[in-house]
């Protein structure tokens, strides 16, 4: 790093003209400034400037490497004001990590704000499973429900309802539906899990009552993708508890029916996380405002 301030002086000094203009620059002494040339020389073993009462002049090896030092200040004043600007508005690569149940939404969430930066590009990693972050070089993840880990820097999101929903092709096999939660213990249930153990373990709350019932099943199906237990439920394998923001379209067209729509069974948190508490670049931090907002909307539209 000495070698690079030693550099830039010796630029400053050839392009204010003399020691004491670019001592003024720098907020050094003339002296000092006059004791790093000295140093470049003797590491050099060359005359880099002939001096004058009146004058500095460039010998031809200080002029090829005053060359050097002027292209290194201003690739260096270059990164700076890189850094500055991606500091005050999205560019690059934005790397986001989300579910799998996220893709329907990327679009709707970011495409709009996308356009709008046409210096910024999105890398999107969609899996239902814990991504590490910095090993991934994850700029953002998103993650529903409750955190596993602890370490990283969590910006709460929104929040989803969760629904118990099965297709109508079942609805009609099974001849009725449920009326209470007592009555799916023995129903073929799809579970969202990465869990080796299958059991599902549920605490139903009655809205506008007291009463509460605790539902234990064995799925018939687990899955760790959200996306692969709706499908599974659309095509009429059994019920699933799913998140209203990911259902909604199906429950508009009537591929998926909502089951005891008066029982609450929770809701899921949506979170924004980052790997650490440092200054966020701006396309994090407007993706995560974005994001915000989307979740909010939703979670207005489906109360």
């Amino acid at each position: 790093m000495e070698d690079f301030r030693r550099m830039a002086i010796f630029a400053a000094v050839v392009e204010r003209g003399s020691m004491s203009a670019a001592a003024r620059q720098l907020d050094m002494t003339p002296s000092a400034v006059s004791q790093h040339i000295r140093q470049l020389e003797q590491e050099a073993g060359l005359t880099l400037l002939h001096r004058s009462t009146r004058q500095l002049t460039l010998t031809d090896a200080g002029q090829r490497f005053y060359t050097q030092c002027a292209a290194m200040c201003e690739a260096a004043s270059r990164a700076r004001a890189e850094l500055a600007a991606e500091h005050q508005r999205p560019s690059g690569e934005l790397r986001l990590a989300a579910p799998a149940g996220f893709t329907q939404h990327a679009a709707p969430a970011l495409g709009r704000w996308l356009a709008m930066h046409p210096e910024l590009r999105l890398r999107l990693l969609m899996d239902d499973a814990p991504i590490d972050l910095i090993k991934a070089r994850v700029d953002l993840a998103l993650r529903f429900g409750d955190l596993q880990d602890s370490s990283w820097v969590a910006r709460h999101l929104g929040r989803s309802a969760t629904v118990l929903c099965a297709s109508p092709h079942w609805i009609k096999a099974h001849g009725s539906t449920p009326r209470h939660p007592g009555e799916l213990t023995q129903l073929p249930w799809l579970e969202m899990s990465r869990s080796d153990d299958a059991q599902a373990d549920f605490l139903w709350r009655q809205q506008g009552t007291t009463q509460e019932y605790r539902l234990q099943v064995r799925p018939l199906m687990v899955s760790n993708h959200r996306s692969a237990v709706q499908q599974f439920c659309e095509a009429g394998l059994g019920l699933a508890l799913l998140s209203a923001h990911d259902v909604a379209a199906s429950l508009e067209s009537g591929s998926l029916v909502r089951l005891l729509p008066d029982w609450n069974m929770g809701m899921l948190d949506i979170w924004a996380v980052t790997a650490s508490r440092d200054t966020l670049p701006a396309k994090v931090r407007e993706a995560i405002e974005v994001l915000r907002e989307y979740f909010a909307q939703l979670q207005g539209m489906h109360n």
